[in-house]
Parts: structure tokens; C-alpha cells; sequence
């Protein structure tokens, strides 16, 4: 009797498609369990969901890996998450002493490191150059056609890697050894001024990522430049910010105004308590692309013409909330949530919904939506990007 799937349905074994309204029925036929166990809103819908919202989610766990000597990449673009045209991610690992090569893009990067520590090299188009060392939340940004590299140090790192255009793939970038291996050697040798024998070794394609040793310490790696280092840095400390703090949890905002070098990507890390809620919202200025560091969410989207969906998100997920779509996420779970908020943007804006009705007049809005004096004199004249549930 056990195994039979009437009764594990009847015996709430399994999560079953029916709400607590009454609606739906069991599904009773080939299905998979754990990822409607990991999506229980898309299995049972709220009541107030309706209509065909693209799908605005997608987890890097689905992705394709690429595994090299000395670490591995994979990578959100347009061909796994459809609607996310704005902005690409590319989720990175290198071990102690591997190195994403000697390389740069057509697209800004912009990166936070999620574990471990890095090296970062770069040389901007007036010969100035940056060395720096990187660990845990920190951010580094690289306009296009900068060339850079990163380097795992001793315990070494994985990291987030957000390109300004949702069509990118970091297996299409411009690589020196792809770029040597396609050159011919006279070539090499007239614009060096060595003999064409000192490139008889050089790599035959793409090295993309490599193994090589831990570098020494950053002082013994600077290099003497005659033009000076960049004038704007490459890097930002973002945990060191002092975050907004509310009931609910805490933002800490980084873009131009802050980070003046990243003039395309702007970014919320956002942690939300147990019991807590990104209010009710919208983004003015662009499309959202968000990024799932840890805990567990819930975030439904609104779109106009009575359509709203609601999806479930996890630690390694992408969220994506197309231009202006009103949208609110909750805390599912018992630890905090934390996540990334990011736009293509030099600027991050938002506009809160319980701001701008305590800013209009309050007849008005009472007109509008039938609120009582309880509803009205609760709003808030100063933004509360996260809140608190009542009573938690």
C-alpha cells in the first residue's frame, strides 16, 4: 500500500498540485519530485497569480560546465534564460595558482567574490596599470577592451562575472594565447624585435584557464610603471559599506556614485531576515538581473493586465524582473536570504510603492483603492527597502 501513488499522495508524501482553495488535483503520473519540491509555486500557484509571465528563472546548476587544468566556468546568457537581454553571468572556480588568462572583452565585467581570494591584473589604454589581491565580497569592475587577468592564491576562489550584455558567452572572448596562436611567427618576431625561434613553444589555441603556480606576495609582484597606476580604481570593497539597515534587513548599494569606474553595471546585495520581505517595488531605469548567494525566496512578479507569476529561488539561481514589472520577494526560509540586485545602469533606482502612496494625497489614494484610516496612516514617507512581516 505504501508504494502506492494514491495513497502517498493522500498522505502528503508527495506535494500535489491542489491548493488549499480546492483547486487542481493529484498528479499521478511521470513527474520530478525534487523539483517540484524546489518550486512549490510554480507547482501550486498563489490565488492571485494569473496569465503567461515568461519564465524568470534559471539556476547555474542547470548550466554547462567547462572544466580546464586549474579551475572551471559556466554561464547564464540569452540561450538558458530567454529574457534576460540586458546582462550575462558567468559563475568561475580556479584553484591555487589557476589562472583565467591574459584576456579581454567587448562588454564591461563586473565581478564580487563569492569564496576564497584572487589576484587581479590589468593595463588601462594609457599604459597604466593595477595589481590588486581580492577576497570575500569584494568587487572589481573592467571597462570593455581593458585587458585583465585573475589568479587563484593560496586557498583559491570562485566568484560571479556579470558582462553588460545578455548575449555574451566567456567562451567568446579576446584571449593572448588564441591571439599568438593565430599570428605567424615573422609577425611575432618584427613586433617584439626577437628572433621568430623565441615563440617555437607558444600554446597552439586558446588557453581559456590554466594551472600554474601561487604567485608571491603583491609587493613582489608590482611592476614598476612609468605612466603611473589607474586613476580610478578597478576594485571596491563592498561588504566594508555601511549598509541601510531596516526591520527586515539590510542593502548596500554600489554604483557610479560610489565605484566611479563602473559606469554600466549597478548593484544591490540585499539581505533579508527570516520574517522579512523586499517591499513591494519597481526599477525605473532597466531590466533586473538578480543573482542567489544563499538562503531560500519567493518572488512574484507583477506585469500589468492582471498578470503576475511566482517563482521559488535558491542559492546558485538567476532571477530576472523585465523593465518596470512591480515585484516583491519574501524570505522562505529560516536563515537570511541574500541576494544580488543588478541593471545595466550607471545608477541604481527603485521606486517603492508604500513611498509614493505617502507621498500623494491621502484622499486620493483612499479614492482609489477603498483603504481605511488603519492602512493610511501606516504608510511611510521614507523608503524601507526591506520589511518586516507583521508579528515576526
Amino acid at each position: 500500500m505504501e508504494n502506492n501513488p494514491l495513497h502517498q499522495a493522500a498522505t502528503g508524501h508527495i506535494p500535489q498540485p491542489i491548493r488549499q482553495d480546492g483547486a487542481g488535483w493529484w498528479d499521478l503520473g511521470p513527474r520530478d519530485i525534487l523539483r517540484d519540491r524546489e518550486n512549490p509555486d510554480l507547482l501550486v500557484p498563489p490565488v492571485t497569480d494569473a496569465g503567461m509571465i515568461p519564465n524568470l528563472k534559471f539556476s547555474f546548476s542547470d548550466a554547462h560546465m567547462q572544466l580546464n587544468h586549474g579551475g572551471w566556468s559556466r554561464e547564464v546568457t540569452v540561450r538558458e534564460l530567454p529574457t534576460a537581454t540586458t546582462l550575462a553571468g558567468v559563475n568561475m572556480a580556479l584553484t591555487p595558482g589557476g589562472v583565467r588568462e591574459l584576456h579581454w572583452h567587448q562588454q564591461a565585467e563586473w565581478s564580487i567574490m563569492l569564496v576564497g581570494r584572487a589576484r587581479i591584473t590589468a593595463v588601462d589604454q594609457n599604459g597604466r596599470n593595477f595589481i590588486a589581491d581580492v577576497g570575500v565580497g569584494d568587487l572589481w569592475y573592467f571597462p570593455p577592451g581593458v585587458p585583465h587577468s585573475i589568479q587563484g592564491l593560496e586557498e583559491g576562489c570562485e566568484f560571479l562575472l556579470v558582462f553588460d550584455d545578455g548575449n555574451f558567452s566567456d567562451l567568446n572572448t579576446l584571449s593572448i594565447s588564441d591571439w599568438f596562436a593565430h599570428t605567424p611567427k615573422d609577425v611575432l618576431a618584427a613586433n617584439f624585435g626577437v628572433p621568430a625561434s623565441a615563440f617555437a613553444h607558444i600554446p597552439k589555441e586558446q588557453r581559456y584557464i590554466f594551472q600554474a603556480n601561487v604567485p608571491g606576495s603583491l609587493e613582489s609582484q608590482q611592476v614598476a610603471d612609468p605612466y603611473g597606476t589607474v586613476p580610478l580604481t578597478f576594485s571596491h570593497r563592498l561588504l566594508a559599506q555601511k549598509p541601510l539597515v531596516t526591520p527586515g534587513g539590510t542593502v548596500r548599494i554600489v554604483d557610479s556614485t560610489n565605484f566611479p569606474i563602473s559606469t554600466t553595471i549597478a548593484a544591490a546585495l540585499v539581505e533579508i531576515k527570516p520574517g522579512g520581505m523586499r517591499e513591494m517595488h519597481w526599477h525605473p531605469n532597466n531590466d533586473e538581473w538578480q543573482y542567489y548567494i544563499s538562503g531560500m525566496g519567493r518572488m512574484t512578479v507583477f506585469a500589468a493586465n492582471g498578470t503576475a507569476r511566482t517563482f521559488d529561488y535558491r542559492a546558485g539561481d538567476v532571477g530576472y524582473v523585465p523593465f518596470a514589472y512591480g515585484h516583491y520577494i519574501q524570505n522562505t526560509g529560516d536563515q537570511s536570504l541574500w541576494f544580488l540586485e543588478m541593471f545595466k545602469s550607471a545608477r541604481f533606482e527603485d521606486v517603492s510603492l508604500n513611498q509614493w502612496m505617502a507621498l500623494t494625497p491621502h484622499p486620493l489614494v483612499q479614492d482609489n483603492l477603498n483603504l481605511g484610516p488603519e492602512a493610511m496612516n501606516a504608510l511611510r514617507k521614507q523608503k524601507w527597502p526591506v520589511v518586516k512581516y507583521p508579528g515576526c
